[in-house]
């Protein structure tokens, strides 16, 4: 075997002999000599020697070295050690970069503790406690010291724990400690440059160890050592932002980097909470929008010159670094440096390591491109803030948006969307937009509806934050309009459609400039008519456009500016091809475009869209949608689709399914707009809607299906449009419907179903026979289909033609089908078929309620079929009750429409045991097993009978305690409806006192206001005194302690503000109606509460007088309405007032009947 080399030797012969000479423990001073004579005087040829040597004898050698540094380091004196260890690190650091070392755990401890010791001499030491600021040598020993750390760090086999991660954390950051402050601007003049570069790099390096150990082990650290890391990086930050004018140089650039990519990896996965130093790091943050900007002009993509094209390549030779060629020798990207891009952010538009590699950096302009990744990670960190949390980022929209001016670029004052419009490189632009989008995202889409535009007329000193808002979306749609026009790059691009369509989701309309929706619209047709100019794309582009068109014609509430606007379209001829241009003439060419599928599913989409908003327009476009879809259905089956993979056939079906499906769905929608259509028919004739007190206050139900008529009144809808509408009905019916009725795809076969929901009975009536019966037998035969999908269309279609009177007028041979489709499909599996069978059911039960005369005035045969299937119904909704609570709440809706009509022959009660209440809600807590055996002991009900009724009333009390709030709030109508119900004597009902306690329950103590309105409105229902029976003593009782203490209540939800006046007003015409009844009651504990009460109840009713007094004054300019309404409250005061009068007379209380008196002629 030959000799090792001569350098080997000399570090064998170095090492041994220093092992062998600090035996023993000798003196610190021999230790010292003995370093720097054998070892430190010959470091650059054992650097050489290392590589040569196996690695664990070189560890060996470099843990002996370590462990007498650290023992030299606890000397109380120490500053002899300075020198020796600076050449010391200098030897370390070249060993360890020239060497793979194999480290385990407890070498890596050694290591960790032994630099500490070091740093602490070298730093502290040197200058008695006080910061080496100017001795070069201590700060670049400091520098190799954190190199060699992290290169130690690097090749650690054994993954450290969370305490040495932690350890070696809060180390490094207190070597960031002792260098922050306005040490690193103090020595920046020419004379201190080295030394101040010797700084930053030092920083540089710790912020590449702490950003490497959160890459490593960021999830596993501690909530306080991640809060320690923050507090110091904003120590940092806030230094940086002292300065006016960030530094412009390389080694300056490296440090920014490294910081701004150390902060975005640790708010990456932020802990604990960043409130407090959100401000601080977003007002340091800006200011590296605009680094390296400042002195370079010629790099700016200027926007003044509305010719120019944002991004243009060809335009900005300098700029668009991703698209220039390189010179020089190709290097792949895991072979370059990268310092920022290691780890991007999450968004899609943000490329990854290797994509920033390749496009980002020339040969020319390598400062330019340093620059540049500092721009992106200080973008990188706002959106790392935003996502942390969105909703109080809000606050810090004034800081990263503009407020006016968008389109001319500030140099001093760069916002995120300059950095999109202007900043020469792309990757910054893509960060700035993704940025965008996070800002618009999230819980900041419900802030921004606060946001109003004022114009451009300066505000005072003080500007309110939704002006603020309000002008900062204004500019952003300004910006991202200005940039899908001229934008030539198709990632740009893509992404100015997705900020687009976040603000077209989130900005108020309503509360800006009018014509800015139309505005929108405009742009984007515009920009759809003069194309895209990357032909591999388009098809991409285009169906993002017309997927914004989509967006913005479906912004509620309709706009008068877009529906003046594509009226006007209709008026010029536009849509019949007359002329090119126009949204309407658009969407109808890309529609028929079926050779690219996908283009026409979203000028579908658009055009139902507007068939929704904007239904006036739709209807006058009748006759080109209908040749629209009769073409779709004629078309050919060949559909040229490209198709990399999978069975080419299926593929074609399935995307011209999905066009079919589209057109259909436009067909329902202009249906629908022509037929007027606003929801069910509303057959209620409640009589508590009929009080005076609460007729201004009844509700109105917002349809999502119906179209808007807002922005029309409701005689343009009535005039002569259903001799008109039953005529598109009629084309649509012997056009299209037989052929979608019976397609092959259940999805379109339910599609062309939901059409006959959008129907009206005023259309209905006008339609030819033969018409009416094929809607009527396609929706029957539709409820047998054998797809889930289309029986739930079917059934809601029966739901709404069932509420049509003209249904039950010739025969029950209709009902009969309607029930039996409708009751198959309530015993489905599926709840998404059960929720619509129930639905329907129960509108069918409401429209039998108000034609139950019709049908016991038929022959016997007639009228015992109906009794047949009234018992079917009542069976199948008991049923439907034990289901969720979706199904459920049609179910009592259904029993309670049933219970109103129903006439009672028999008189003896309902059931041998009382239905009580405590009992009750024991009852719901039985197994599901008992409740089978209950369901299967359902009496069949007969029309007359009361064999059902204990039942339902019991089903009532059990959907109280088991049910949600809709289930409670159908309980109490149902009750109402019950009440109603002349033939049943309720004052001898067992059951009555349990019904009336579970209405004062839910008056008293629910949360909803709604639930406490029906509550109210349904103990108001009873006619007579008798018809409470005794439960009339609780009930005023009650009635009147909520009453008097109403304004003192607090709403647990902010939701029941908007229902709070209507609690009122039902409470004032129940308490009314209750008092009213009191002068026929001779109980003497009735009497001696309203005497009680007397003096609140005067009060009370004084107030009522001087509120309809006031209106009173105004009578000769009010309505005739208004002033029937104000005589019909003064009869029922008046009223109320002489029933009280009555009591306290009867009860020998003569003072209080004289003050009611006088209270009674103010009146008169």
């Amino acid at each position: 075997m030959s000799s090792a080399p001569a350098p080997a030797r000399s570090w064998r012969t170095a090492f041994l002999t220093l092992r062998d000479e600090s035996l023993g423990s000798p003196p610190r001073a021999t230790v010292l000599r003995l370093l720097s004579q054998l070892v430190l005087s010959q470091s650059d040829s054992l650097i050489a020697a290392a590589p040569e040597l196996p690695p664990d004898e070189v560890l060996s050698d470099l843990m002996l070295l370590m462990e007498l540094a650290r023992s030299i380091s606890y000397s109380e004196c120490a500053e002899d050690a300075i020198q020796p260890f600076t050449k010391l690190s200098h030897l370390i650091h070249g060993v360890t970069h020239c060497s793979f070392l194999k480290l385990n755990s407890a070498s890596w401890v050694v290591f960790l503790d032994s630099f500490k010791r070091i740093l602490h001499v070298l730093i502290v030491k040197s200058k008695g406690e006080c910061l080496p600021i100017g001795n070069a040598a201590v700060i670049k020993a400091t520098k190799q010291c954190l190199e060699s750390l992290r290169r130690l760090f690097v090749l650690c086999q054994t993954a450290a724990s969370m305490s040495e991660n932690e350890q070696l954390l809060k180390f490094t950051l207190q070597v960031v400690g002792y260098f922050q402050g306005e040490s690193i601007y103090s020595f920046y003049p020419s004379e201190n440059h080295t030394i101040f570069g010797g700084v930053c790099e030092v920083l540089t390096v710790a912020f590449s160890m702490i950003g490497e150990v959160y890459l490593r082990a960021g999830s596993s650290l501690s909530v306080d050592i991640s809060q320690s890391t923050i507090e110091v990086l904003r120590k940092v930050m806030d230094v940086v932002a002292s300065q006016n004018l960030l530094l412009e140089d390389n080694i300056i650039a490296m440090f920014y980097i490294e910081l701004l990519h150390c902060l975005h990896l640790v708010l990456t996965e932020p802990k604990g909470y960043l409130a407090e130093h959100v401000a601080g790091l977003v007002a340091a943050l800006r200011i590296f929008l605009r680094y390296g900007l400042v002195n370079k002009s010629h790099g700016m993509n200027q926007a003044t010159n509305h010719t120019k094209e944002v991004g243009s390549t060809s335009q900005n030779p300098q700029v668009e670094v991703s698209n220039r060629p390189r010179n020089g020798p190709y290097r792949p990207p895991h072979l370059r440096k990268n310092i920022v891009e290691n780890r991007l952010c999450k968004d899609e538009f943000i490329s990854s390591d290797s994509d920033s590699s390749d496009n980002d950096g020339t040969m020319v302009d390598t400062r330019g491109v340093k620059f540049a990744k500092a721009r992106l990670a200080a973008i990188l960190c706002i959106q790392d803030l935003c996502r942390a949390d969105p909703k109080l980022f809000t606050a810090q929209w004034t800081m990263l948006l503009p407020s006016n001016d968008v389109l001319q670029h500030r140099k001093y004052d760069i916002t995120l969307m300059s950095c999109l419009l202007f900043d020469p490189h792309l990757k910054v632009r893509i960060a700035a937009g993704s940025t965008i989008m996070a800002l618009l995202n999230g819980p900041a889409s419900v802030s921004l509806q606060v946001a109003e535009y004022r114009g451009q007329s300066k505000c005072g000193s003080f500007t309110a934050l939704s002006v603020s808002l309000g002008h900062i979306l204004m500019q952003l749609h300004l910006g991202t309009l200005y940039l899908i026009k001229h934008e030539t790059n198709s990632r740009l691009l893509a992404l100015a459609f997705k900020i687009l369509t976040l603000l077209l989701s989130s900005t108020p309309y309503s509360r800006m400039s009018g014509d800015l929706l139309s505005k929108v619209i405009s742009s984007v047709q515009v920009t759809i008519d003069e194309g895209f100019p990357f032909q591999s794309d388009r098809n991409s582009s285009l169906a993002d456009a017309l997927n914004c068109l989509t967006i913005a014609l479906s912004v509620s509430p309709s706009s008068t500016c877009v529906n003046d606007m594509l009226l006007g379209e209709i008026s010029t001829g536009s849509v019949e091809g007359q002329q090119r241009s126009g949204v309407l003439n658009s969407l109808f060419r890309y529609s028929e475009q079926l050779s690219s599928p996908l283009i026409s599913i979203e000028a579908f989409q658009a055009l139902k869209a507007v068939a929704h908003n904007y239904p006036k327009v739709m209807t006058l476009c009748w006759e080109r949608v209908s040749y629209i879809i009769a073409g779709v259905l004629s078309s050919s089956s060949d559909v040229p689709v490209r198709l990399w993979r999978g069975d080419v056939e299926n593929a074609v079906a399935q995307i011209k399914e999905r066009v079919i499906t589209a057109a259909v769905k436009v067909l329902d929608e202009c249906l629908r707009a022509i037929s007027g259509f606003k929801g069910t028919e509303d057959l209620s004739n409640d009589k508590f809607l009929d009080s005076p007190f609460t007729s201004g206050y009844v509700k109105t139900k917002a349809i999502s299906s119906a179209p808007s008529y807002s922005l029309e009144s409701p005689a343009s809808i009535k005039d002569d449009s259903c001799h008109l509408a039953s005529q598109r009905w009629v084309e649509a019916t012997t056009k299209h419907m037989p052929i979608i009725i019976k397609h092959s795809s259940a999805t379109v076969r339910a599609a062309s179903v939901t059409c006959f929901a959008g129907m009206t009975s005023s259309v209905f009536v006008f339609l030819p026979k033969d018409r009416q019966e094929f809607i009527i037998n396609s929706s029957i035969n539709a409820a047998v289909d054998e797809v889930p999908s289309v029986r739930s269309a079917a059934c809601r279609a029966i739901g709404v033609i069932a509420c049509f009177p003209e249904i039950y007028h010739s025969s029950t041979e209709v009902l009969e089908k309607f029930i039996h489709a409708v009751d198959q499909n309530a015993h489905n599996s599926l709840v998404s078929v059960r929720i619509p069978a129930s639905w329907a059911l129960a509108n069918i039960c409401d429209s039998l309620s108000h034609c139950m005369d019709a049908l016991h005035a038929g022959s016997s045969i007639e009228s015992r079929k109906s009794s047949e299937l009234i018992s079917l119904l009542v069976g199948s909704a008991l049923r439907l009750a034990r289901d969720n609570d979706k199904v459920k709440a049609n179910a009592v809706r259904a029993l309670g429409n049933l219970s109103k009509s129903v006439q009672f022959t028999s008189q003896q009660p309902v059931t041998d045991n009382p239905v009580d209440f405590k009992i009750e809600n024991n009852r719901a807590k039985e197994s599901k097993g008992h409740m089978k055996e209950m369901s299967d002991s359902f009496p069949s009900a007969s029309l007359g009978g009361f064999d059902w009724l204990g039942q339902m009333v019991h089903t009532f009390l059990s959907c109280v305690t088991t049910g949600n709030v809709k289930v409670q709030w159908n309980v109490c109508h149902a009750l109402s409806n019950l009440f109603y119900n002349k033939t049943l004597k309720l004052q001898d009902m067992d059951w009555a006192s349990s019904v009336f306690s579970i209405l004062l329950l839910l008056l008293r103590d629910s949360s909803n206001f709604k639930i406490r309105i029906q509550a109210a409105a349904a103990l108001a229902v009873p006619e007579t005194i008798n018809d409470y029976g005794k439960s009339y003593y609780d009930v005023i009782k009650s009635v009147e302690h909520v009453v008097e203490n109403f304004k003192s209540d607090q709403m647990s939800e902010p939701s029941n503000f908007k229902y709070r006046i209507a609690l009122e007003k039902q409470l004032t015409s129940t308490m009314l109606h209750l008092l009213g009844l009191a002068a026929r009651c001779d109980h003497h504990a009735i009497q001696e509460f309203l005497v009680k009460k007397a003096s609140f109840i005067e009060v009370w009713i004084k107030d009522l007088c001087s509120s309809i007094g006031d209106t009173s004054q105004s009578v000769n300019e009010a309505t005739h309405v208004v002033s029937s309404i104000t005589d019909k409250k003064k009869d029922v005061l008046l009223g109320t007032i002489q029933s009280l009068i009555e009591v306290y007379e009867n009860s020998n209380h003569r003072v209080l009947a004289q003050r009611f008196n006088r209270l009674a002629s103010t009146l008169l």
